[in-house]
């Protein structure tokens, strides 16, 4: 029972799909971050279907890439959005620390923060554009699952920077060591397959992937003294953005 309501618990507080109330404490929490991953395997499905009924139906490719920009923030409600733009506004306030995570705490939305998302949006559609064929999608679908293995990794293994907030309401009750465990194997699962599907796509998926991994890791540390929640929505659009464009160039290159 705790594994099914910590499976409702994930989809609750990162997705919109809908699961059945759970009540909010720590015990119903526990292995929440070791479902996380599954999340990400419904968007890369449902981006896997949107692009088979596109190629069906001849839907053209700036049709696809608008609908495949807005599937992941519908099914996440935007939730790691909100953690990017709010890191975007306290990078370019230039304070120290403290200053830095006042500004994440701020609600109201910064200029800066407005211009970096639509800077990712356009990147993102471009590279959803260079993604028109099914035999791609299904690499690019696994990034969604990676990129939420390697958030729920960070959680439970990097310092947090704040006592208290919705990280810390998932990391403090986390078994710590299964969650790890879990999210290793998810990660070296999905890179098996993506390589499997093709070598040169996965590998670019792959190194994207690690190089956002290491940023994280070090600007988390330097700038903030740790993670946050909005952080780690930070990293994740990053990872899921970096693993794309790479499998874009990739593709150039081969």
């Amino acid at each position: 029972m705790t594994i099914l309501k910590s499976f409702a618990s994930a989809f609750l507080m990162y997705s919109r799909i809908p699961m059945p109330a759970v009540e909010w404490k720590e015990e119903n929490r526990r292995y929440a971050l070791c479902f996380f991953p599954c999340i990400g395997a419904i968007i890369g499905g449902v981006l896997i279907v949107w692009c088979c009924l596109c190629r069906r139906f001849s839907i053209p490719p700036m049709v696809f890439s608008a609908v495949s920009v807005c599937i992941p923030v519908i099914i996440t409600g935007g939730i790691h959005i909100d953690g990017y733009m709010d890191v975007h506004d306290a990078k370019a306030c230039m304070g120290d620390k403290e200053k830095k995570l006042q500004v994440m705490k701020d609600s109201r939305v910064g200029a800066f923060a407005v211009i970096r998302l639509c800077l990712y949006f356009i990147l993102q559609f471009a590279c959803f554009y260079e993604m028109y064929q099914l035999k791609y999608m299904f690499v690019v679908a696994g990034t969604f699952i990676i990129s939420r293995a390697l958030s729920g990794l960070a959680a439970v293994n990097f310092k947090s920077a704040v006592g208290k907030g919705s990280l810390t309401n998932f990391t403090n009750p986390a078994h710590r060591t299964i969650t790890t465990v879990v999210e290793i194997v998810d990660i070296a699962a999905m890179s098996v397959v993506m390589l499997s599907l093709s070598f040169y796509l996965g590998l670019g998926a792959m190194a994207g992937a690690v190089l956002t991994f290491i940023y994280y890791r070090y600007t988390s540390y330097k700038e903030f003294g740790g993670i946050t929640g909005d952080l780690a929505g930070y990293f994740l659009q990053i990872c899921e953005l970096a693993q794309l464009m790479m499998i874009v160039a990739m593709k150039i290159v081969i």
